[in-house]
Parts: C-alpha cells; sequence; structure tokens
C-alpha cells in the first residue's frame, strides 16, 4: 500500500466531529488563547490552526473571534454568579462575606484561565463582558443584602451601594493579585479580607480566621 492510500485511512479513521464539538472545542482554544494573549492579540488564523481546521470553519461557526470570545466571557461570568450568589445565600451578614470571598478566591484557584480571560481585557464585542460590568453585577446582589442590614443597624441605606462597590472591588483586586502570587492559601487570603471588611483597621485581629463551617477548603 502507497503512501497516499496510508493517508487516506489514517484520515478515514479519524472521528469526524459534530457541529457541536466543534464548537466547544474552538470556544476551549480561545479560551485560552485569549487568556494568553488578550482578545486583540489573538487571530482567527491562530485560534484554526490550533484546531486544526481552515479559517472558514471558524466564521462558519462564531462569525469570528468575536463570536468566540462573547461565548467565552458569558461562561465566565455565569460561572462566577453563580458561585457568589450561592455563597450569598448564607443566614448571617459575615457568614455571606466570608462565602463571598472564598467563593472569588476558589474561582481563581479553579478556573485560572477563565478568570485571565475576564481580567487580561474586555471587547464591545462581549456586550457586557468587561471585568468592571462583572463587578457592578456582583455589586448589586451585595447591595441589596447591605440595604437589609444598614437599615437593621440604624445606617442610611443610600450608601449600601457605594460600600457594596467597596467591598466587592477590594475581593476582585485581591483575587487579580492573587492569581499571579498563589500564596498565602485561599482560606487564609479570604480570613483576611474578612478581617478588613468585618473589623476594618481600627480593630484588625492579629491572626484572623474563619468562623463559618462552610468555609473550609473543598
Amino acid at each position: 500500500m502507497g503512501a497516499a492510500d496510508s493517508q487516506q485511512g489514517t484520515r478515514a479513521r479519524r472521528k469526524r466531529m459534530t457541529g457541536k464539538e466543534r464548537r466547544q472545542q474552538l470556544v476551549e482554544i480561545g479560551r485560552e488563547l485569549f487568556a494568553e494573549r488578550g482578545f486583540d492579540a489573538t487571530s482567527v488564523e491562530e485560534i484554526a490552526a490550533r484546531a486544526g481546521v481552515s479559517k472558514p470553519v471558524v466564521y462558519e461557526h462564531f462569525g469570528g473571534k468575536e463570536g468566540i470570545y462573547a461565548v467565552v466571557v458569558d461562561r465566565e461570568m455565569r460561572t462566577l454568579l453563580d458561585m457568589m450568589g450561592d455563597a450569598l445565600t448564607a443566614d448571617h451578614a459575615r457568614d455571606k462575606i466570608e462565602r463571598a470571598a472564598l467563593a472569588l478566591l476558589r474561582y481563581v484557584e479553579e478556573n485560572t484561565v477563565g478568570f485571565r480571560v475576564l481580567t487580561r481585557d474586555s471587547h464591545v464585542a462581549s456586550g457586557t463582558g468587561s471585568f468592571a460590568s462583572l463587578i457592578n453585577d456582583i455589586a448589586s446582589q451585595v447591595e441589596h443584602i447591605m440595604v437589609d442590614e444598614f437599615a437593621e443597624r440604624g445606617y442610611d441605606p443610600a450608601l449600601a451601594p457605594m460600600y457594596a462597590q467597596a467591598l466587592v472591588g477590594m475581593w476582585a483586586l485581591t483575587g487579580q493579585w492573587w492569581l499571579e502570587v498563589r500564596r498565602p492559601k485561599r482560606e487564609v487570603v479570604a480570613a483576611h479580607l474578612v478581617n478588613l471588611a468585618w473589623n476594618g483597621l481600627a480593630r484588625l485581629e492579629p491572626r484572623p480566621g474563619l468562623h463559618t463551617r462552610g468555609s473550609r477548603s473543598g
């Protein structure tokens, strides 16, 4: 059997991807490239080459890299928002803060590539895909909690949005920093975030720890 016949046999045995499988492959490859290089530095040619397909295949499924980027960002945002939303269902205010801080750090640790995509850059193609927009979405959830807490404690509920932005911004910026250094471990970082958020600089504990049972690693 000649070389040409051998190559044809190899191609015949190779499993052809379904449309759904091809889309998933392109999304995963795009996710990796956007995390490595950012949106502007990533090309359709690179995505196609890494997938082993021609450029028209990418255009057929997504219309270009903008379509892939929008899907990647949407999935990452939904993942993080779901994790934060679950954390904010705790019964007590401090538990909510602890679990939300841990949820963000767990997302950074377990979805490093996705977090890099969200924080590296933004592009109009993603619609609500900017990191600032994500922070606003999380802050809006925290705001509703703070309004009730402020009213209960005699503080002005009108200030809740500002405090929510400050709190979530602190979590997010710390998450960006921790993405690179990865020390101390996430439970320690979360404990110090809660220490600052809950106690304030005037009443910082020298060796803070997490209080809730649900704040253990896992």
